[in-house]
């Protein structure tokens, strides 16, 4: 029995969800979702609850169970308070600014890095030194945090770099004389 299965979702208010056949959408505040389930699994929207449950007890239903209800559970978190990811720069002249939909970096290389906004997300740069990431997809927001990390990853003997507010990174200690 999967502990996390069983739990129903449970819909706040201002959210609605619709089932049809295998797809079931989240509709509320922030936009529209929509997940199609695999066929080993039945969904159902019960006093506003969305139910998840196995068809038989196969391992890949099983399976199928748990990860259908966390997608459903986090379009539901998503459509009513949205995802946000935010991010650090550390280092000297690093800074970031947002340009329409572009996000300019400056990063210590010889030339300034234009990351292009994906549609779905919104980026800011509340400060030179801070960006943030929102959107109603946890998966896209975490992607797109990721793809601006990757720029330039903190490094391990000063610290600087791009990364997750409170991410604590791993001081080496350089040559020794």
């Amino acid at each position: 029995m999967s502990r996390i299965g069983k739990k129903p979702v449970e819909l706040p208010s201002g959210v609605t969800a619709s089932v049809s056949g295998q797809t079931i959408e989240v509709k509320g505040s922030k936009g529209t979702r929509n997940f199609t389930a695999t066929d080993d699994v039945t969904i159902s929207v019960e006093d506003n609850a969305v139910k998840v449950e196995p068809r038989g007890k196969s391992k890949r239903a099983r399976q199928q169970w748990g990860m259908s209800r966390t997608m459903v559970a986090n379009m539901v978190q998503g459509v009513s308070d949205g995802f946000k990811k935010e991010l650090e720069i550390q280092g000297v002249g690093y800074r970031a600014a947002m340009n329409g939909n572009t996000l300019k970096l400056n990063l210590g290389y010889s030339h300034e890095v234009d990351f292009e906004v994906p549609a779905g997300v919104t980026v800011t740069a509340p400060k030179q030194t801070e960006i943030v990431v929102e959107g109603i997809d946890q998966q896209l927001v975490g992607q797109v945090a990721a793809n601006i990390r990757e720029w330039r990853a903190p490094e391990p003997y000063k610290g600087k770099g791009i990364r997750y507010k409170g991410e604590y990174i791993f001081r080496k200690e350089g040559k020794k004389k």
